[in-house]
């Protein structure tokens, strides 16, 4: 799956944001416990500029709160002419091993689900959507 901004050829605002994740997981990875990771949890973020495709993006984190598990980082994006985009991002710091246990088992109890879902779906395909609302489903793997 592409992140794009619509059919605009610019940095898009999801791909600042994998950005952001991606640098404020990675300034921490080496002070955690061996089996430990971050995981983001919330963001309040304002993209402000435009950056065409082709053009380079930096993200610079800070922490600047340690509150347990909660880690809180100041974030500041730019492109070669300035400042894109900046706010907060929150993460909490997780045992691997518990938290894929816990996200795993999702998986089993939602087969039920999904069943459910596909009889629901396959009686809905005759009548005319009823909102703009729409349910995706993730194919995402990690090889």
């Amino acid at each position: 799956m592409a992140l794009g901004s619509g059919n605009l050829p610019v940095f898009a605002t999801p791909a600042m944001i994998a950005l952001i994740e991606q640098t404020a997981s990675e300034s921490v990875a080496p002070f955690l416990e061996e089996g430990a990771s971050t995981v983001g949890t919330h963001l309040d973020i304002a993209h402000t500029s435009a950056t065409p495709v082709g053009m380079m993006a930096t993200c610079e984190t800070e922490l600047v709160e340690v509150d347990r598990r909660r880690l809180v980082f100041s974030v500041t994006v730019r492109d070669a002419k300035g400042e894109i985009g900046s706010g907060t991002h929150e993460r909490f710091v997780v045992d691997v091993e518990k938290f894929m246990s816990k996200a795993s088992s999702k998986l089993l109890r939602s087969e039920h689900l999904e069943d459910q879902d596909g009889e629901d779906q396959a009686a809905a395909e005759d009548k005319p959507p009823r909102s703009a609302n729409r349910r995706y489903k993730s194919d995402y793997r990690r090889a």
